[in-house]
């Protein structure tokens, strides 16, 4: 097999050590040597200067975890680094070693059998973390919320059968009395906004229940627990502004494509950076997401077409995104959304709605133009010119030569 990299190396990284294997060739000779580093910041200098000495320009790992980001951090000023993923790169069974691990990964790199994963330069990066920070935020927040609906319908407290969030002005009045010890349903009804939409007798059904010492307790710890998460959330989104300043034209471009809020926007940038050319075309970046059918066929026949594994932060914010996209009226990811969803159901649906938004957003931040939207008669307009340029070409092969001119 051809040789395409005559000096790389391989490394297997851990938590505590770092194996690696160098592979060069001199003339009809290949030469291997294996050590083992520690991942201490001193040994991992230690392991860039025996690289270095051995003339390596080519080296890859394996991405496991959030151990490969120190190695990277340090060789990547020196190094030409490949990121490659475990999927990809798996051995023969039954020959599992730390050591051959490493051989194997240089082996690979040698004949250029090995396709790098996305890393993205490190402002990017800083934001990625930033971003994914606010999710799991987010979420937890959440989880917080239904922790106290869930003591709320310990103590028969009904508040979320007329009030859609609990947490909200009128909700946080409520339960902040309730943990206090008023306990009279009249009085805590009052506590209601004008512009709630439960009426006060609602209220004081819903609000009469059992409460106890106990109950107090759990709501003054889960409220606890959802300000300090709202105050880290306010705290990460300063962060984030700061991050994406760099990134600003960007962000207001992905901005403009409908359902894709500001948070969303700054997500996507984090997600797949600005710069598309790293990306060989649409279909590569659609796929690298997740939104495409796998690959699966055997015999001839076509064993699944379910979605491929992809990208686990912007793959659900996407489609999230492509749920409040297809509410706008008269807009094109609502005529693709119900053209597909008469034959393919929702949700194969909104997968394709939210494939086509990662699509527009590539041409967006590859041409720097903002999103146009093809319209409701999208499909319409080309139907009708499909149907007409196939008559058209039937009609030329018969002989005959066509004058085309709209009718009155």
């Amino acid at each position: 097999m051809e040789v395409v990299h005559k000096r790389c190396a391989g490394l297997d990284v851990h938590k505590d050590t770092v194996v690696a294997c160098i592979r060069r060739v001199e003339g009809e000779t290949v030469h291997r040597e294996v050590r083992t580093f520690a991942t201490m910041t001193g040994a991992l200098y230690e392991l860039s200067d025996w690289l270095a000495s051995a003339e390596i320009s080519q080296v890859v790992m394996e991405s496991t975890g959030i151990y490969w980001k120190p190695v990277w951090h340090v060789l990547e000023e020196s190094f030409e680094l490949v990121l490659a993923n475990a999927k990809h790169v798996k051995n023969v069974p039954g020959r599992k070693t730390d050591v051959n691990d490493a051989t194997w990964l240089a082996e690979l790199l040698a004949h250029g059998l090995v396709r790098g994963s996305f890393v993205p330069e490190r402002p990017v990066q800083e934001l990625r973390d930033l971003t994914r920070a606010r999710t799991q935020l987010v979420r937890e927040r959440v989880r917080h919320v239904q922790r106290l609906q869930k003591v709320l319908e310990d103590a028969n407290i009904k508040l979320a059968s007329v009030v859609s969030n609990i947490v909200g002005r009128s909700g946080r009045a409520m339960l902040d009395a309730l943990v206090a010890g008023e306990t009279d349903p009249g009085a805590l009804a009052q506590l209601a906004h004008a512009r709630l939409e439960a009426t006060p007798e609602q209220l004081a059904a819903a609000l009469q229940g059992h409460v106890t010492p106990h109950h107090r307790v759990m709501l003054q710890l889960y409220l606890d627990q959802l300000d300090a998460t709202d105050r880290a959330i306010a705290s990460v989104e300063r962060h984030v502004e700061g991050a994406l300043r760099p990134f600003r034209e960007a962000a207001e471009l992905v901005v403009t494509v409908p359902g894709i809020s500001k948070a969303v926007a700054a997500s996507v940038v984090a997600e797949i950076g600005t710069d598309m050319s790293r990306f060989p075309s649409v279909g590569h970046l659609i796929s690298w997401a997740g939104f495409c059918p796998r690959s699966d066929e055997s015999a001839g026949k076509r064993r699944s077409t379910r979605i491929r594994q992809g990208a686990p932060w912007l793959k659900p914010m996407l489609v999230q995104a492509a749920w409040a996209a297809i509410r706008v009226k008269r807009s094109y990811e609502r005529a693709l959304f119900y053209r597909l969803k008469a034959r393919r159901g929702p949700g194969r649906a909104i997968i394709a709605v939210a494939a086509s938004m990662l699509g527009a957003v590539y041409h967006m931040l590859r041409d720097r133009v903002p999103y146009r939207d093809l319209g409701p008669d999208h499909f319409e307009r080309r139907g009708r010119e499909y149907i007409t340029r196939s008559l058209v070409r039937r009609l030329q092969h018969l002989g005959y030569q066509v004058d085309l001119r709209e009718a009155a």
